[in-house]
């Protein structure tokens, strides 16, 4: 038998990589990699490593999970060192608890590396966090995209106990259902509440926009800000280096239209 380990590669910044995930890529002989993760950390691979890129992106053609499920387990029975390079962290939204499940009916032991996942990283580059002892006593990390059959989230369940207490929201997966999502969480949330909008978290290609919830979808819209993109919702957006600029524009914007 081989190995298998799950491992973050983080946002995207390949400098946001930890030592144990590059140490366990280095020692890869077969990485499974997934569509976000930047090209840059595979350098870290070895040159006779086969890398196998099994693409998983939110509105495309993706690779059926029970194919990289099957594919995983079968390299580790012919005796290879496989790692699952995940974006993000493996266990934030990125299927990692199904595929330790699939890979220990198999018996086999799956080791997990942690990676920094974007909704944590795309907040820390506008210079705010997540959470904060006067605004925020903590964060709640969800995904607006249901799995198909399923309801999803309560939107305004979730927005009530939220501004009760005090929590941020971090939606992923939040793009395509935005308006949704939106109307939901008005229902527990003031209008004014501050947003961020975060695509690309961590890379060269970053955009954001800091906007309210009650302007929150015609921003996007204005913007073109698209998948993959993170949604931070609370107070701690008014912390951002940014904040107070874009708020005033809005201002301007308004009395000049």
């Amino acid at each position: 038998m081989g190995s298998c380990t799950l491992v973050g590669a983080g946002p995207g910044d390949p400098e946001l990589l930890t030592l144990k995930a590059v140490k366990a890529i280095a020692s890869a002989t077969v990485l499974l990699v997934d569509d976000l993760v930047n090209d840059a950390v595979l350098e870290h691979a070895s040159p006779s490593a086969r890398i196998v890129h099994v693409g998983k992106r939110g509105g495309c053609k993706s690779t059926p999970q029970a194919f990289i499920d099957k594919l995983m387990i079968t390299a580790v029975q012919e005796g290879e060192h496989v790692v699952r390079l995940k974006g993000g962290d493996p266990f934030i939204f990125g299927r990692g608890g199904e595929e330790v499940e699939h890979l220990r009916q198999a018996g086999i032991d799956v080791e997990v590396v942690n990676g920094i996942t974007s909704g944590l990283a795309g907040m820390s580059n506008l210079g705010a966090p997540l959470t904060h002892r006067e605004h925020a006593h903590g964060v709640v990390f969800v995904t607006g995209h249901a799995k198909p059959g399923d309801s999803g989230t309560d939107w305004v369940q979730l927005a009530t106990t939220a501004h009760q207490a005090k929590l941020t929201l971090v939606i992923y997966m939040g793009v395509s259902s935005l308006d949704h999502i939106s109307r939901g969480l008005l229902q527990g949330l003031p209008a004014q509440t501050a947003v961020a909008v975060v695509q690309h978290a961590s890379l060269p290609t970053q955009r954001q926009a800091l906007t309210t919830l009650g302007e929150l979808v015609a921003t996007v819209q204005h913007e073109g800000l698209q998948s993959p993109s993170i949604i931070v919702v609370g107070d701690v957006v008014q912390g951002a280096r940014a904040w107070h600029g874009s708020q005033e524009s809005a201002h301007l914007d308004q009395r000049t239209a």
